[in-house]
């Protein structure tokens, strides 16, 4: 009976990895091809350098209405999430983001709402961007692509401009707000569709609905998780090292078959964890927490919550400021500005003066972020370590750390600059640094210290894993013909 039992849990485990083997394939063979591209190709999108580079300096003179009354005439009933000053072309306004994603943009000049613009003034405000020669309107588009995620729902519809440089750069441009969305290159649009497109199973028809994409995703990454356990197990149970077969060598089979075994146990632990913290990206259950402060969490910070803030200009401040952002801090009002090339300074916001922050100040604000618990750690980090570092995203050095003695051990990463909260990480955050950042895309930091190490093994590991999907690609086929 054990024995019989033990044929049919064989038998089975063969069935299932050769019939959903034969059906996920090709996947598997996308995602290894397609992982090697996105190791140097991100998915586009407008960081705050590209934004600054791209805005014309601030006329303080033409700016008169006080961010008091911008907010009013916006009708907000609490101090919104982002309050920002910034030219739209030749007009100062005011760009307000509400907690529920709600966007306004409110003149500075005589305060009435902007609720739209033409296409003229999108390629009046494309004119101002770096690589702007000949800016040209391609049209007016709802979603395409690159702008397929739910990020740029509240800036719908979008003005493509083309700016008729060699890259060719393209600009979205907000049709409602004016706002810069986001920005794309033809190398970027190229290749990001033999990489983030197919890896991340993207189409536009798909990812328009990001509840479905994201069930879907689950779903086969979950099956082809399958497919690589029992092809592990099969591997495994098949290598003879010892008492080898007939013709000497540790696998039973030939040609294409003998790849697909042997490049399978090599690779194969590197499949099983690549698959299965690919699975654990989308966060299945909402384990994992967060990366950002709430609300609750950002007010106490803040130390204040009404829409109110005492700004009036009267001393032209910032100079070659772009962008001035309006915040608090403790309970202690602050204009933060950045100029073309990224340099932030801080300033008073009612008589402009420069100040800096000091990090005592910083942390006693950061210590009501959560009311139940110590602050426990006060760290300036002048190095990276294994839960703020570059790899991925663009990190700032200095950079302070408070860590709380809460339940969920929670630490707060502070630019030490202007007090903004640059991430929250906890223990579910901290296991997944390392269930996928890790595990996904090998972010230990001895290989992130000597790169390239972390270019050749991702590289090797991954043509390792092609070899053994391509070989299930031609199996399979042979399977299906016969």
């Amino acid at each position: 009976m054990r024995r019989a039992l033990i044929r049919r849990g064989r038998r089975w485990l063969y069935i299932t990895h050769r019939w959903i083997g034969i059906a996920t394939c090709l996947l598997f063979a996308m995602w290894f091809v397609s992982g090697i591209v996105m190791m140097y190709v991100a998915f586009p999108q407008l960081t705050d350098r590209e934004r600054w580079a791209a805005l014309p300096t601030i006329a303080w003179d033409r700016v008169l209405v006080a961010p008091d009354r911008a907010m009013a005439i916006a009708g907000v009933a609490n101090y919104p999430r982002d309050l920002r000053l910034v030219m739209l072309n030749d007009i100062p306004v005011y760009r307000l983001l509400d907690w529920d994603g709600a966007r306004k943009t409110v003149s500075a000049t005589d305060g009435h709402r902007i609720d739209g613009i033409t296409p003229e003034q999108a390629l009046a405000i494309a004119r101002h961007h770096s690589n702007a020669v000949h800016p040209r309107l391609i049209g007016t588009i709802e979603r395409d692509q690159w702008s397929v995620t739910a990020r740029y729902d509240a800036l719908r519809p979008l003005l493509l401009v083309s700016l008729g440089d060699e890259g060719g750069t393209e600009l979205y441009v907000s049709a409602k707000t004016g706002e810069l969305a986001l920005d794309t290159t033809r190398g970027e649009r190229i290749w990001n569709w033999l990489g983030s497109i197919p890896h991340w199973i993207y189409p536009t028809v798909l990812r328009r609905d990001g509840a479905t994409w994201r069930q879907v995703v689950l779903w086969i990454s979950g099956i082809c998780l399958v497919v690589a356990v029992t092809g592990f197990w099969i591997g495994i149970l098949r290598l003879r090292l010892r008492q080898r077969y007939a013709r000497g060598t540790v696998t039973p089979y030939r040609g294409w078959m003998a790849w697909h075994h042997l490049a399978g146990l090599i690779g194969g632990i590197f499949v099983l964890t690549w698959m299965f913290s690919g699975w654990l990206s989308l966060n299945p259950g909402e384990y994992f927490a967060g990366r950002g402060p709430t609300r609750d969490m950002t007010v106490r910070y803040a130390g204040h919550d009404a829409p109110q803030i005492v700004a009036t200009f009267q001393s032209m401040p910032g100079a070659g400021a772009v962008e001035a952002r309006f915040v608090w801090l403790g309970g202690h009002p602050l204009m933060a500005l950045a100029d073309h090339d990224g340099r932030q300074t801080l300033a008073d916001p009612e008589t402009g003066i420069t100040k800096m922050l000091c990090d005592d100040e910083i942390f006693a604000a950061a210590s009501n972020l959560l009311p139940n618990a110590a602050m426990t750690t006060r760290l300036r980090l002048l190095q990276f370590d294994d839960h703020w570092y570059p790899h991925h995203n663009e990190r700032t050095l200095p950079v302070l750390r408070a860590g709380f003695d809460d339940p969920a051990r929670s630490w707060f990463y502070i630019d030490p600059r202007n007090g903004d909260i640059l991430g929250r990480t906890d223990n579910s955050r901290r296991a997944y640094r390392w269930l996928f950042n890790a595990l996904h895309s090998f972010d230990f930091p001895l290989l992130l210290r000597h790169r390239p190490a972390w270019d050749i093994v991702m590289v090797v590991l991954s043509l390792i894993g092609a070899i053994v999907s391509t070989s299930g690609v031609v199996i399979g086929w042979r399977r299906l013909r016969s």
